[in-house]
């Protein structure tokens, strides 16, 4: 293998320059302000999990994973997500105190890519998990927040599409009746690959009219117009359930005011297989890849001996900055650029504007090459060079 350049990064990562991660951590501290004030408390995981718990729980392909060795041997992963992390801490530093659980985060996640897709492997998620709660109350909450979060951003326009993986499953089964040909045609709408569906719909050995149903599921998105097609074509008990509890969920969201960008896709399903009802994802314009997204987990605290209906989401920060656009030009800070002789006086005055909150640099000219070029980065300069009789120049 060659050696790498001295200025190369590993596949997907990437640098965050000063401009960048100031915008970042603004919009970061937005909405963990906003997420605080729907009573949810920080939670700290290690970056470092074991593989055999959290790695093996968290839903990511072995492929993805970061695994390295300690020195007894074990194997150790990068942490994939946060909600596997978070089921471990419920589940034992926290596993005296009572549910349900309003937990929050902000954290860097780390996901193997191949090196053509051009995707990033470390980037941060700013999300929350409820754990405890099985309600609908808790599912239209989950949403609210997630609602109220991304117009923290600024985003002028995004929509949340919701779907319902019991719902398919039941489909599926009830028609197909082998979990192996479900898990295919899962496959196809998790890679959003509708004509490959369709064609192996039409290849199966079914009657005419389960066919019909199977592709009729592709024409289940939108509006309440999706909740009403899909009523009609659910089979069981469970299906028809899972679509009614999508109407009265809208109905209180409704309540909550977050109802306006809310829309349903039964064809939506999430690579996370410990998701058991509803999923959900946050789109923004421009971006080809959600936003923001989660779901309901029933299942994954029994992997940690602390069984509990659970329900979460997280915001792709590196997204919503690509929504918002890049953040150009210069930052809000003064430079006091000064001589030798006034030293005392321009850090007496660099002194004073940071006493009232405003970012100031103190800058001898003597370390400057090309002053224009320095003082473009600042959006107030005053010049402290040489004796002067007069007013100080801004």
């Amino acid at each position: 293998m060659p050696r790498p350049f001295v200025f190369e990064k590993p596949a997907g990562m990437r640098d965050k320059l000063p401009l960048f991660f100031q915008a970042s951590e603004q919009i970061k501290q937005q909405l963990l302000k906003k997420i605080n004030e729907w009573g949810y408390q920080m939670v700290q995981t290690p970056t470092l999990e074991y593989f055999d718990t959290v790695g093996e729980a968290s839903a990511i392909s072995d492929q993805q994973l970061f695994k390295l060795l300690d020195m007894e041997g074990s194997t150790l992963v990068l942490r994939p997500d946060m909600t596997a992390p978070i089921a471990r801490v419920v589940s034992s530093s926290m596993k005296q105190v009572a549910y349900p659980l309003r937990l929050s985060y902000s954290a860097p996640v780390f996901r193997a890519q191949q090196r053509e897709g051009g995707r990033p492997a470390e980037f941060e998620q700013v999300g929350v998990e409820l754990i405890g709660d099985g309600t609908m109350s808790a599912e239209a909450e989950v949403l609210a927040l997630m609602n109220d979060v991304l117009r923290e951003t600024g985003i002028r326009t995004f929509t949340i599409t919701i779907g319902h993986i019991g719902f398919v499953q039941e489909l599926f089964i009830e028609i197909l009746g082998n979990e192996e040909r479900a898990e295919e045609l899962r496959r196809f709408l998790f890679e959003k690959n509708y004509v490959g569906y369709a064609n192996f719909v039409k290849n199966l050995p079914l009657s005419s009219i389960d066919s019909a149903r199977l592709l009729k599921l592709l024409e289940c998105r939108g509006g309440d117009r999706a909740l009403d097609m899909a009523m009609d074509l659910a089979g069981t008990e469970k299906g028809k359930k899972a679509v009614q509890d999508l109407k009265e969920l809208k109905e209180i969201l409704s309540t909550y005011g977050a109802a306006e960008a809310i829309n349903f896709d039964f064809t939506l399903l999430s690579h996370m297989s410990y998701y058991t009802g509803i999923v959900f994802e946050g789109y923004a314009a421009g971006i080809g890849s959600p936003i923001a997204g989660g779901g309901r987990y029933d299942d994954l605290l029994s992997r940690f001996d602390r069984s509990a209906p659970a329900i979460g989401f997280a915001v792709r920060l590196d997204y919503v900055m690509e929504a918002i656009g890049q953040h150009e030009g210069v930052t809000n800070r003064t430079c006091i650029l000064y001589s030798g002789e006034r030293r005392k006086e321009a850090l007496l005055a660099a002194a004073e504007k940071r006493s009232k909150g405003i970012p100031a640099v103190a800058q001898d000219v003597a370390g400057v090459e090309d002053i224009d070029a320095f003082t473009k980065r600042f959006t107030d300069v005053v010049y402290l060079i040489g004796k002067t009789q007069g007013e100080e120049t801004t």
